[in-house]
């Protein structure tokens, strides 16, 4: 089904989930975590119908790919010194870097593009689920939030 190995399969799924989980922790609180969580699955879970020629998305995200089990869609362990330094968003920039590095070579540069562009929206989309303040009802992006899509939309060249 795809031509990346399993490694190569982990390498790209961890991106996209890294990228999300790194927008959500940099402001976090009760409330919005899951509405945040949420969103990510969303973008997750609705990528191989988004990009459907996309043979890098496909190969991690589409039916097929959950169900033959050969990419794992795990969740990344983040220890709290991460998340309190906003070192989160630099792990999820070296996800990034080492996916697209990776692909360099074995995949067509408008996949690339197309792949880059998916991950920046599940931060936009992560960044846009919740509000702050109370039960999220505050503004949808916080400072945070704001300079941690800044940060990964000028690392990612969308």
């Amino acid at each position: 089904m795809s031509n990346y190995t399993p490694q190569e399969l982990n390498v790209i799924a961890e991106a996209p989930v890294l990228t999300g989980l790194a927008v959500s922790l940099v402001d976090l609180g009760i409330v919005s975590a899951v509405t945040e969580a949420a969103a990510l699955s969303t973008q997750l879970v609705g990528a191989a119908k988004k990009y459907p020629n996309n043979t890098i998305i496909q190969s991690v995200f589409s039916e097929a790919a959950f169900k033959s089990g050969a990419a794992k869609l795990q969740k990344p362990e983040i220890n709290s010194e991460e998340v309190q330094s906003g070192a989160i968003v630099d792990r999820a920039i070296a996800s990034i870097n080492a996916a697209l590095t990776m692909l360099q070579g074995k995949a067509a540069s408008e996949e690339i593009q197309e792949y880059k562009a998916f991950i920046y929206t599940i931060a936009e989309a992560v960044a846009n689920a919740a509000g702050s303040g109370l039960f999220g009802s505050g503004a949808k992006v916080s400072d945070k939030e704001a300079a941690a899509l800044a940060k990964l939309k000028a690392a990612l060249a969308v």
